[in-house]
């Protein structure tokens, strides 16, 4: 039974049931942030990759939150924060790479700041000049892990895994050659220089040059590799030479190539093959000398015009040079004779070392060249300086052999081995000159002079004795004779019946020889006539040639 209300109260208030849901409304919305940031933070960390720090020699280009990392222009990264080194010698980057770039931070990665760079292989980084500055990466091939690298202050040469082969070359001096030089095979560019090391041991120097491909192909066991650099303009015996490979060289330095000359191995050279770096294309390209002998000759006679490195010829080919020049004195002669030391490569002979070889197996190089000067000294082997060019005045050592030289002992056990010298032809030619010299000297010319002068001195007086007295009357004789010729031309023209009188004596002069020819014929066929008389069938020849004749003078 319900309730009774009072008459005239108030109806009850309804009842209104409330819900209380606006506080977990209130906390929905920094939960979502959270989650949010959470899920920023796990993509971030999902996507973030190693945290990296290089070493830089200075800052400069380089801006925290602006300079990429990159890789063939990618961005693989972000410069974080750059700071100075704790001994102020250096400075730091901080960069975080993404996850995708987590490869290059390995021990053999490579890092560098891209800038304008002007330099011995051309212009690059020209495109930073808008953009600023980046660090470029090359991963390399190690797996092992790394956050701390040393910045390269210069771009490398080569990057990982491009296409061609790497070759180590060993010299005694690289001149204008630096890393990126260029390498030329005959005259065309076919790969670069990589490094320039001196070797531990301070004796040479290490230079790695890398091939592109296809180009490495041409690289083979027997290659020659020699320094192209500047331009090479050598005086020597053979005169001026001057050589260069191409302009590039010239300004930058470069290394060229090419295979041995004549019978050759021509197989392709493994990567990282070691050759010997030539100063030189000649001496590149000469037979291989292998292991030198050293020779000793004295001379008695100046020397100027050789110098170190003059060639030693034998029969025009170059079988070594000269390596010392020293003065010495002889107490005996009181004279000071002239010491030179001379490289042999007996390897250069070419055949004639290899059959020399063949007969003695056994011996060593030393011994073998020994007793084979001393066979060829005996037969008049002799060391003779010669010019080698008039125009310069270098002088060389030529190994000749001389039928009249004297016979001279040979040390088989000396060393360095002796060998005899002979006068340089040059120097006979002085000699010649000087007897010729002196010879002339010897002709009296004062003495001809004067009897010239008395000798000219009488004949003018003769020459004014004739334009004096001789002339004017010879003269006047010809005048006298001219006017006399031309009395007796006046003569004969004006006197008609002499030359009438003229021509019948000639022609009575004819007809008497004719008859004298006609008397000399008959006697000739009847000598008996001068007895007998003339026998009366011989009617006397008439000669119609001559009765032509007097018919002619008759008229």
């Amino acid at each position: 039974m319900s309730e009774t209300q009072p008459v005239g109260a108030a109806p009850p208030a309804p009842l209104v049931r409330r819900v209380r849901w606006a506080a977990g409304v209130i906390w929905l919305v920094p939960i979502v942030a959270a989650l949010s940031a959470l899920s920023l933070v796990i993509h971030t960390w999902r996507n973030e990759g190693p945290a990296i720090s290089i070493a830089f020699e200075s800052a400069d280009g380089l801006e925290a939150g602006k300079t990429e990392v990159r890789y063939k222009e990618v961005a693989i990264g972000r410069i974080e924060q750059i700071e100075l080194a704790e001994d102020r010698s250096h400075v730091v980057a901080h960069a975080r790479l993404d996850r995708s770039a987590e490869s290059f931070a390995t021990e053999d990665s490579r890092f560098w700041v891209v800038r304008p760079r002007i330099g011995t292989s051309g212009i690059s980084g020209i495109g930073t000049l808008l953009s600023g500055a980046y660090i470029a990466a090359d991963a390399g091939a190690s797996r092992r892990a790394k956050r701390e690298f040393v910045g390269l202050e210069q771009p490398p040469a080569i990057i990982a895994g491009a296409p061609g082969r790497k070759f180590a070359l060993r010299a005694a001096d690289v001149g204008s050659l630096d890393v990126g030089s260029p390498v030329y095979y005959r005259r065309i560019r076919v790969g670069r220089v990589v490094s320039v090391e001196l070797a531990k041991d301070g004796g040479h120097l290490d230079v790695d040059v890398f091939v592109d491909a296809p180009f490495d192909d041409l690289v083979t066991l027997s290659s020659r590799f020699w320094n192209a650099s500047g331009v090479g303009l050598s005086v020597d015996a053979r005169g001026f030479k001057l050589n260069t490979q191409s302009l590039a060289t010239v300004l930058a330095g470069g290394i060229a190539f090419q295979p041995a000359p004549g019978s050759r191995d021509d197989a392709p050279a493994p990567a990282g093959s070691e050759f010997v770096l030539y100063d030189d294309a000649d001496t590149a390209m000469a037979p291989p000398s292998g292991d030198p002998t050293y020779l000793r000759m004295r001379f008695d006679q100046s020397l100027r015009g050789l110098s170190i490195g003059a060639p030693l010829d034998f029969h025009g080919v170059v079988v070594g040079k000269v390596v010392s020049i020293e003065l010495d004195y002889d107490a005996a002669t009181g004279r000071f004779p002239l010491i030179v030391e001379a490289a042999l490569y007996p390897a250069r002979l070419g055949r004639a070392h290899d059959k020399i070889v063949q007969q003695t197996p056994n011996d060593n190089e030393e011994i073998r060249t020994a007793r084979l000067l001393k066979s060829l000294a005996a037969k008049g082997l002799r060391a003779q300086p010669r010019s080698g060019s008039l125009l310069t005045g270098q002088l060389y050592i030529a190994l000749d052999f001389f039928d009249r030289a004297a016979k001279v002992e040979f040390d088989e056990a000396a060393r360095p081995i002796e060998l005899a010298t002979t006068t340089g032809s040059f120097d006979k030619l002085q000699e010649q000159l000087a007897g010729v010299v002196d010879k002339v000297d010897r002709i009296p010319f004062e003495s001809i002079g004067r009897r010239a002068d008395h000798a000219l001195a009488a004949l003018d007086e003769t020459l004014d004795q004739v334009n004096g007295s001789v002339l004017p009357e010879l003269t006047t004789t010809l005048a006298s004779a001219r006017s006399t010729l031309s009395t007796a031309g006046a003569t004969i023209d004006g006197d008609s019946a002499l030359l009438d009188s003229v021509g019948e004596t000639l022609s009575e002069w004819k007809r008497t020889a004719q008859s004298v020819r006609e008397l000399s014929d008959v006697l000739q066929r009847h000598p008996e006539s001068l007895i007998r008389g003339v026998p009366a069938d011989e009617p006397p020849v008439e000669r119609k040639q001559d009765s032509k004749q007097d018919k002619r003078n008759e008229r």
